[in-house]
This record gives structure tokens, C-alpha cells and sequence, in this order.
């Protein structure tokens, strides 16, 4: 209740597998035991503001697992966020029992990230915290931005309505008045970012999820099924997400995918890569793509 502005005894009967009998048991003996619990029909359950019980103790798991989510942020959010994080890790710790101290000390010399030589972003260091903010406060940003498709830099306002990671960048999906459209800016591409102290609605906006949803559905995807020797199989487990992968079997010396592509002549490039090691079962169409490909190779290479 505390992690939350308000509950209901529905949302308490299913966290912890109880009957709503006894949730509004326990919430009765709560408020007889002399916490502050607020009810109100038909919305659910608060605490009042201001009232904080101590610390829980996290349990051995608990810790660890955070303290692999802190590995994680190291690489992939701003300075700002990982001081944020370092700061509650501390306090984590602090509640923890002397034996499980010990267990996470040691945990933490035996876990590593490494995402190779990647250079600092300096738009992410400067950028990923504002927008997180304008995003919860619903504030209207300015920002200039430079589109690699266009090669060029405009200058626009926007009404954020939240961060995404994909495809190993962040972006901001948000309402451009500019183009008077929601638009998916990558943070890396923003050349200059001011936080404004306008405000906007969000009721006409979509929640973020809503609009990721939204998107995946107006994509014309295709399905294509493909086949890879299995002894190369091992080299493409990661690279196969990035591609619209559904699912594989293995089929004696084979492994067969399916994928659902967006974007057919760029799956099939990323194909070429593996040339005679990789067939093509469905579509056809693409088959067609591969020989266009391929002729062009043979044409700039002869």
C-alpha cells in the first residue's frame, strides 16, 4: 500500500493469493492496530500522507536482483540516474542483515556488463533526465533535432508522453506540433533540449504502452520462414531479435525461424551475410528480393 496512491482489495487479493474475506480482515486489523488507513467505496485503499513504516528487510534474492538491475543502469542511463541509483542501493543495503552484506559484497566483484568500446553519449548524459521529468510532469519541451533521413535540423515543440529503449538507443515518443503528429525522437539526435514551464493536457493522448500497441498493429508485417545450418545457428541468437523473430525447431541439421518483417529488403540483407548457409522457405516474394540482391553484388564485384 505504501508502494502505490491508492489499492484496492481486488489488486491485495491477487499480489499475495488471498480471498477478498480476508484482505478486508487484515485491512481491519491494520487500522485497529493503528495505522492510518483510508477507504473509500468503489475506488480502494490509501495511507494517509506522511505516514511510513520502517524499512522491510529484503531477502537474499531480493538484493541480488537489484543489484543486477544496478549493473545494468551503469551502461545504460545518465550520470544523474546512476547517482540516483547508487544512493538507494546504498539505503538497500544498510536494511540488510549482516550474513546477506556479505553475499552481496561478494556478488558484486562476480558480475560484469560489457558493451565494448561504445563512446559516452553526451546527448544521453544530457537529455534522458529532463525528458523523464517532462514526461511525468506533462511539461512541454523545445528541442532541436537533426533527421538523418533528411539531413537537416529543425527546430520544434513537443508534448512527451514517454521514454523507450529499442534497438540499443533510447527514445521519446511524443506529440509534435510541428508536424502535428506523435513522432519517435532518438535522444542521440537531439541537439539542444530546453524544459518549459507550459504545461500540457494528456487526455487526448494515448499512454505510452497504448501507442506502442497501436503501432505494432497499423505495421503491415510479413511472415517469412527461413532456414539456417545449426552449426551457425549459435552465432545469430542475438541478432535474430532485431529482425522480428517468432519462433525456431530444430529439424535435423537445420533450424528453422519464423520472423514477422516489416521490412523485407533489409531482412534480406541482413540474410546475405550468411550466403549459402541460410534458405529461404517463405515467401516467395522475398526469394525475388535475394536474386535482386544478388545480381547487384555480382554486377559491382564482377
Amino acid at each position: 500500500m505504501q508502494g502505490k496512491k491508492r489499492v484496492t482489495a481486488q489488486e491485495l487479493a491477487d499480489r499475495f493469493n488471498l480471498s477478498l474475506r480476508t484482505v478486508y480482515r487484515d485491512i481491519k486489523a491494520l487500522d485497529e492496530s493503528g495505522i492510518p488507513v483510508i477507504g473509500e467505496a468503489g475506488i480502494g485503499y490509501s495511507i494517509m500522507e506522511g505516514y511510513r513504516l520502517p524499512p522491510v528487510m529484503f531477502t537474499q534474492e531480493e538484493a541480488s536482483s537489484l543489484l543486477l538491475g544496478s549493473k545494468f543502469i551503469q551502461h545504460f542511463t545518465d550520470e544523474a540516474e546512476k547517482r540516483q541509483f547508487d544512493s538507494a542501493m546504498y539505503k538497500i543495503k544498510a536494511v540488510l542483515r549482516s550474513t546477506d552484506k556479505d553475499y552481496v559484497e561478494e556478488l558484486v566483484e562476480k558480475i560484469a556488463i560489457h558493451t565494448g568500446p561504445v563512446p559516452v553519449d553526451e546527448a544521453l548524459q544530457l537529455h534522458l533526465s529532463a525528458m523523464r521529468q517532462a514526461a511525468v510532469d506533462r511539461r512541454v519541451i523545445s528541442l532541436e533535432y537533426y533527421s538523418a533521413y533528411k539531413e537537416e535540423t529543425t527546430v520544434r515543440d513537443a508534448e512527451p508522453i514517454g521514454l523507450f529503449y529499442y534497438a540499443n538507443s533510447w527514445h521519446f515518443i511524443g506529440w509534435c506540433r510541428l508536424r502535428k503528429d506523435y513522432r519517435d525522437f532518438r535522444l542521440d539526435r537531439i541537439r539542444k533540449l530546453i524544459l518549459k514551464e507550459e504545461r500540457f493536457d494528456d487526455t487526448p493522448h494515448p499512454s505510452l504502452n497504448e501507442y506502442i500497441q497501436q503501432l505494432q498493429q497499423e505495421r503491415e508485417l510479413q511472415e517469412a520462414v527461413v532456414n539456417f545450418e545449426k552449426n551457425i545457428g549459435r552465432y545469430i541468437q542475438a541478432q535474430k531479435f532485431y529482425h522480428g523473430f517468432v519462433s525456431q525447431e530444430e529439424r535435423g541439421d537445420r533450424i528453422y525461424m519464423k520472423f514477422l518483417v516489416a521490412h523485407p529488403e533489409y531482412f534480406c540483407r541482413w540474410l546475405l551475410m550468411y550466403t549459402d548457409k541460410v534458405n529461404i522457405e517463405s515467401p516467395s516474394s522475398f526469394l525475388t528480393i535475394m536474386q535482386q540482391l544478388v545480381k547487384l553484388l555480382a554486377e559491382k564485384y564482377k
